[in-house]
């Protein structure tokens, strides 16, 4: 229960991140013509933030089930990837079942502090880790469908700048304290903007821009930068 406990205290600040994000999709949920329940439960089956604003666009432009499949498949493919890297550092107690059940919880925060966790992870502790930004993703949701109309557009908007925030706060200690992760992520970033400002690379899907600056940038650092056993 120790470890259970540690991962809930380490998932609290990504809680934190979450709210203001899911509140977001909670308010243009509920804007594009949706019920506040609707908006809870694409959250609490979900649980992607991409994703999730993704297929409101697709569902308010009425796109078709198949255009709907592949985005949420091309968008979410990464998270295949980080299961598999994380899938490393688990400890004998996460059997088969257990696997499965906290697949489900995997984002890129929760993998980000999972990962970088010295020594192996327990099922208890990712279930900690998992359990309070689950939750704190669905509250957001909630608040944000049933108070979103109190706030200015503008202020909901600005909300969404938290969860980068967030992200940098998992990734700038480790940057700074190891300077090969350092110019992985520097790498990665470089790829990024590539993909953003060259002409014939920017049509690129988000998902795809995610999946091959993350490869790409993993690969390069794997063969420069190999951790000794």
């Amino acid at each position: 229960m120790d470890d259970f406990k540690r991962g809930m205290h380490d998932g609290i600040p990504i809680a934190m991140g979450y709210v203001p994000v899911s509140f977001t999709f909670g308010l243009m949920a509920v804007s594009a013509g949706m019920t506040w329940w609707q908006a809870l439960l694409i959250s609490v089956t979900n649980l992607t933030s991409a994703g999730q604003f993704a297929g409101l666009d697709i569902m308010v432009a009425g796109g078709a089930y198949m255009e709907m499949a592949l985005t949420q498949f091309i968008i979410n493919l990464r998270y295949a990837l980080m299961s598999l890297s994380l899938s490393q550092k688990l400890d004998s107690s996460m059997t088969l079942p257990h696997r499965f059940a906290t697949s489900f919880g995997i984002t890129d925060e929760i993998f980000g502090v999972a990962s970088s966790r010295s020594g192996e992870v327990s099922k208890y502790y990712l279930y900690g880790l998992i359990s309070i930004p689950f939750i704190g993703w669905q509250a957001g949701t909630l608040f944000g469908a049933l108070l979103g109309g109190v706030l200015p557009v503008m202020v909901s908007d600005a909300l969404g700048i938290a969860i980068y925030g967030m992200f940098l706060a998992i990734i700038i200690p480790q940057a700074r304290a190891d300077s090969a992760c350092l110019k992985v992520i520097l790498a990665a970033v470089a790829m990024s903007c590539c993909f953003r400002w060259i002409p014939f690379l920017k049509h690129i899907s988000s998902g795809f821009v995610i999946i091959i600056c993350a490869v790409a940038a993993s690969a390069m650092g794997a063969w420069l930068y190999p951790v000794d056993e």
